[in-house]
């Protein structure tokens, strides 16, 4: 709303950006409407797959953009300290509201425990508070429902059989008690037949999976139906090239945390992640929302006027 307000403000001429509200039903006639050309569209992947089915059987471009798990693949060469920094900023920034955050590491069970332990370290010492305090490092979730389901996922994940490692449910705020705040909560030993490992849950909770090998890692992390993002720290190039090339993932980092490209590359959901064929941003966002024309032209010149050649290129042939 607020957005709609600084446009109008600014001279955006009336009609260019429109802004309604509506419940799902409006919404549905505008996915068929025929003066809608485009749908972009962000949410769940339940959503997502019916909008994207819905309007392109309606003949219009769409691209839908919906649930993510991303993970990083930390192998035994990566330094523990400045790798767990960097996976703490993308797992806790945001407090992990942000379809780019980091909710799972894997990591080779060589350095597991030292990795778990550093992590937990630095993730507790994470300062909460209000957006508006510049030493706030963690700001609250947004809003009570959003937080019954982050802790209610927590709840879910002890059940499964994960081990709590980092609880972050009982915060403590001063000066905003009542808020929507979720401490750093971290999860080891999350095996594969757990939900809480797959589930995208929203929030500043990390999933750690423990694998024996690059190979068996790279394995664990394709095996997800979502592929927003994925990364590795590693000290070899080697492996570090092996996982951009293999890895089923959008956005590839190498030693950084989930990376979100700037807006002169794409944003590459694959698999269920993303639903269309242009992605968002880079030269897919610019083409999505671009209607294309050729122009083809030719002058007359002398030998034209006087009639004395006729081109078969215009389907004629001279007989003179």
């Amino acid at each position: 709303m607020r957005l709609a307000e600084l446009l109008a403000d600014s001279g955006l001429p009336a009609g260019v950006f429109n802004l309604v509200t509506c419940s799902r039903h409006e919404a549905e006639h505008l996915l068929v409407h025929p003066d809608v050309q485009g749908i972009s569209f962000v949410g769940s992947k339940a959503v997502g797959w019916h909008v994207y089915r819905t309007a392109a059987a309606a003949g219009k471009r769409v691209q839908a953009l919906t649930e993510a798990k991303n993970h990083a693949l930390v192998l035994r060469d990566a330094p523990i300290r400045a790798t767990a920094q960097r996976i703490i900023n993308s797992a806790f920034g945001c407090a992990g509201q942000r379809c780019m955050a980091l909710p799972v590491i894997a990591v080779e069970e060589a350095i597991a425990d030292d990795l778990v332990a550093t992590i937990a370290e630095l993730a507790a010492q994470r300062k909460m508070g209000p957006a508006w305090e510049e030493s706030t490092e963690l700001g609250p979730l947004v809003n009570e429902e959003h937080l019954k389901f982050v802790r209610g996922w927590i709840e879910k994940s002890i059940t499964e059989g994960a081990t709590l490692v980092l609880d972050g449910r009982k915060p403590k705020v001063p000066g905003c008690e009542g808020g929507y705040f979720l401490g750093p909560t971290i999860f080891d030993h999350v095996t594969p037949e757990m939900s809480c490992g797959w589930e995208e849950v929203f929030g500043p909770v990390l999933y750690i999976k423990r694998v024996a090998n690059f190979d068996e890692g790279v394995e664990m992390i394709n095996s997800s139906e979502f592929a927003n993002g994925a990364s590795v720290f590693t000290q070899s190039g080697y492996y570090a090239r092996e996982f951009a090339r293999r890895i089923h993932g959008g956005m590839v980092g190498i030693n950084v945390g989930i990376p979100v490209p700037i807006s002169v590359f794409p944003f590459s959901g694959h698999k269920s992640s993303f639903f269309g064929d242009l992605h968002v941003m880079g030269r897919d966002g610019v083409a999505f929302f671009t209607e294309t024309k050729a122009v083809t032209s030719y002058w007359f010149d002398e030998a034209d006027l006087r009639g004395e050649k006729v081109s078969t290129w215009e389907g004629t042939i001279s007989r003179t």
